[in-house]
């Protein structure tokens, strides 16, 4: 299979999938392997990949190793703008270099929190955010007010749209009613799915792009529910996305990172361990996260 959905002019939209990172034994970074997930996922039924997210363990990379898997994602994917960097930093100044980094690689566009190393007030998300755009990329905002404690709201986000400074936004609240509010004030700013357990819903609410996880363990199934969300194919979608949520709510779960990668074990992929302070899943929540894989892979989803 291969991807049908992407958009070259707007390469922010489709499914683009939030990159675990393979790491060895000894925590340091495979990056043959990443290179090989990255082809695996866009032969799948993926559009692109989104390095140094959350999900790539990003806070715990080395500035060369952050930079490297930029550059093992673009080379990958055979083409950079199916590539959309994670470019979150403590100060603006850090995140425009990661920005910078990630257009002279030939990035299509970069996914930027608010400013989180404290609860910053709309001054200063809006300066953080102009500052980035600076860059001469596209910027997709990422609002996740659970983990930041800064909310994007739809007012602030059609206000960084009127300014230049987004051109989508990574809707994380799981408030899904934010999708028309967001469609009135800002009818030009694209909604992408930012949680996985939220997809159907915002699918119908108008969603164009899914940033997602669980693909990294299921992309031909995760494809196939998302593109017949999209189309309103609700026959197809609401069976699929029934089947999968058991799994799809894990990535909203503080262990979330951890509950992927075991999946990608379980389904022949490298999920491999993470890098503290993040551990293993243990007890009842590695239990779980196996139960619900298992069944997954029981029910045909690959």
């Amino acid at each position: 299979m291969t991807a049908t959905s992407w958009n070259t002019d707007r390469p922010w939209r489709g499914i683009m999938v939030a990159t675990a990172l393979p790491l060895r034994a000894d925590l340091s970074v495979d990056y043959d392997a990443y290179a090989e997930h990255v082809r695996w996922l866009i032969d799948n039924g993926c559009d692109g990949v989104v390095p140094n997210g959350s999900l790539g363990e990003y806070q715990t990379l080395t500035d060369d190793e952050r930079a490297r898997v930029v550059r093992t994602a673009v080379e990958a994917a055979g083409d950079g703008a199916r590539v959309m960097p994670g470019v979150a930093a403590y100060g603006s100044a850090e995140a425009r270099r990661w920005a910078d980094q990630a257009a002279e690689a030939g990035c299509g566009s970069v996914l930027l929190l608010p400013p989180n190393a404290y609860r910053a007030d709309e001054t200063a998300v809006r300066a953080h955010y102009a500052e980035v755009a600076r860059a001469q990329i596209p910027v997709v905002a990422y609002n996740n007010p659970i983990d930041t404690k800064v909310d994007l709201t739809p007012a602030l986000l059609a206000g960084l749209h009127g300014e230049g400074s987004i051109v989508a936004v990574k809707e994380f609240s799981g408030d899904v009613r934010r999708a028309y509010e967001l469609a009135e004030l800002a009818p030009e700013l694209d909604l992408l799915i930012g949680a996985d357990d939220v997809l159907l819903e915002l699918a119908v609410a108008g969603a164009v792009g899914w940033i997602a996880g669980y693909p990294n363990a299921f992309p031909a199934t995760c494809a196939e529910l998302y593109r017949a969300a999209v189309a309103g194919d609700l026959q197809t979608a609401r069976p699929l996305y029934a089947s999968l949520h058991p799994l799809l709510r894990w990535d909203s779960k503080t262990e979330f990172v951890q509950a992927i990668k075991v999946s990608m074990d379980l389904a022949g992929r490298h999920g491999g361990p993470t890098r503290p302070p993040r551990g293993p899943l243990t007890g009842r929540t590695a239990a779980a996260v196996r139960a619900a894989t298992e069944k997954a892979l029981a029910d045909g989803h690959h």
